[in-house]
């Protein structure tokens, strides 16, 4: 699991030396680098003068439209951690020569900030912990599993279900995605109604904050164990591994994907769809995918056999038209595999969950909202014939609530968006390299956008932190607590305080930073005379 748990560094250490920290700005990097190669072994830094910096940079970037020379990289060096005492030492050095970290586990941040930065001037190094933190560890007596950041959710998917097929874990879609900052945001996927997030099923956490401490939930107290399952990565310090508790799931479960043109009622259909998702029994969700072509792709994941979901679905969505042919009965690790089957080349079905390169080649823009009102017939009428009937449409995800979001409170984790949410939209806009350079897709995203403010949450309008979009805002310079307000509390709400209060008791002096990470909050009284 995690070797070299023991801290290479004393807290009384840790304690002297934090008194007295380099500025940020000011580091020109050669100290940090003497300081790495003095606490871990040469091979796991790569520099820009290494041979294979680029590759090592390029491993697990998804966005491609980020590899170009105006991307601002990492300067200094990609620190690829064996163990926790080097991630132990990429923080003790950074802080002692005045060096920013950035970490990476999958590569999937849509804006990219866990290896670049956005202002061209930053000089900082990143801890890619996808390059070797990868185990997961499964306790069948338990129920429970370890899992390192670097790991994806397709390998946990594999080798929870590997140990046990009668148990699983509520986690997203897509199987490349990083542990790490997957869970640091959410976790939305097709068994959240059943189950939760994947945040409301970690129980435990191992972390380097930033005083170079490693530290479990005991030895970080509970507002940050309560901070880092959900508030956004790159904010709290560096959480290595997860505990997370497993959940139970059938031998077999059913899927179906029902695709409905317009002339096929597409716009009734879905229209009627916002009204019955969020309430349908938990063991049965059904997401949408809106699609250039003007369709709708209706996708299930039901906990039960093909006939008991079409009597469900007669009961609970007769228009939809669901019959026993549109059946796929599965075990469910092959339900969290099958929408990634033109990926597989060799091997079975469930072993395209361990191909990290399963992307798309297409640059993209993501940008999100959350529906608390069924929206209106008429303008799901008008978004199918206008916004997707032109150049540079995309698609849009509709993925629903209710169930056991319900039952929990917004302030339980930082993730707000809870009881009263019918779903999550999630737009994604795709162009190649060649052409337009994305004039269009920009183009219709942003429009889209402008026009469904009308009809999703308002004061604030709500995003979710792990669909990040710099659109909605950013930090200042100094990063204030008032500059992160204009995002923050697009993506927590009322939760926003509370995660900058935490910020300020274990990193007071914003260490660990970007573009949207929390800033600390010191809370000031008033002596009355």
């Amino acid at each position: 699991m995690l070797r070299g748990l023991a801290l290479a560094f004393s807290v009384s250490f840790f304690s002297c030396y934090l008194t007295s920290v380099p500025s940020l700005a000011s580091s020109d990097g050669h100290g940090f680098l003497q300081c790495l190669r003095e606490k871990m072994p040469s091979e796991l830094v790569y520099t820009q003068s290494s041979s294979n910096f680029t590759d090592v940079l390029f491993s697990s970037i998804k966005n491609p439209k980020f590899f170009t020379t105006a991307t601002v990289s990492p300067r200094l060096c990609i620190v690829t951690p064996g163990d926790a005492s080097h991630v132990q030492a990429a923080v003790v050095c950074g802080r002692r020569q005045g060096v920013r970290l950035r970490v990476r586990s999958g590569g999937h941040d849509y804006e990219g900030l866990s290896y670049r930065s956005v202002r061209p001037s930053e000089v900082f190094a990143v801890v890619d912990l996808g390059a070797s933190l990868l185990a997961v560890r499964v306790d069948r007596i338990e129920s429970t599993a370890w899992v390192e950041s670097g790991a994806t959710i397709g390998e946990l998917y594999y080798a929870i279900a590997r140990n046990d097929s009668r148990v699983a874990f509520p986690a997203g879609e897509c199987p490349t995605v990083g542990v790490g900052g997957h869970f640091s945001g959410g976790g939305i996927g097709m068994m959240t109604r059943k189950h939760g997030l994947a945040v409301d099923k970690i129980v435990d956490a191992k972390m380097v904050n930033a005083n170079g401490e490693l530290l479990d939930r005991a030895g970080m107290g509970e507002d940050l164990f309560w901070a880092i399952r959900g508030g956004g990565g790159g904010s709290f310090g560096i959480v290595l591994s997860w505990k997370v508790q497993l959940v139970q799931v059938p031998p077999t479960v059913t899927v179906f994907n029902i695709g409905r043109m317009v002339d096929q009622g597409a716009v009734d259909i879905l229209t009627r769809w916002q009204h019955i998702a969020p309430s349908l029994p938990s063991d049965l969700t059904i997401r949408v995918l809106v699609q250039q072509g003007q369709q709708a792709l209706f996708q299930a994941l039901y906990f039960g056999t093909c006939g008991a979901l079409v009597a469900t679905m007669g009961e609970q969505f007769p228009e939809l038209g669901m019959t026993s042919a549109d059946c796929q009965q599965m075990t469910w690790l092959q339900s969290a595999a099958t929408p990634f089957l033109s990926f597989a080349s060799n091997g079975t079905l469930e072993e395209v969950l361990l191909d990290r390169t399963a992307w798309t080649s297409a640059f993209t823009k993501a940008k999100s909202d959350y529906v608390l009102r069924a929206i209106p017939k008429a303008a799901w009428k008008e978004i199918f014939s206008r916004w997707f009937g032109m150049d540079g449409a995309g698609d849009i995800i509709l993925e629903p609530h209710g169930g056991f979001m319900d039952s929990v409170p917004a302030a339980a984790r930082p993730y707000p968006h809870r009881n009263g949410v019918l779903y999550v939209i999630q737009y994604i806009a795709y162009w190649q390299q060649q052409g337009d350079g994305g004039a269009a897709a920009k183009s219709w995203i942003g429009g889209l956008y402008d026009f469904m403010g009308q009809h999703v949450s308002t004061n604030p309008r709500r995003a979710y932190v792990n669909f990040r979009d710099l659109d909605i805002g950013q930090n200042d310079d100094d990063g204030t607590f008032e500059s992160g307000k204009v995002w923050g509390e697009r993506y927590f709400v009322g939760n926003y305080r509370r995660l900058a209060a935490v910020k300020a008791g274990v990193d007071p002096t914003n260490y660990f930073r970007n573009e949207q990470s929390i800033p600390p909050f010191m809370e000031t009284t008033t002596q009355v005379i």
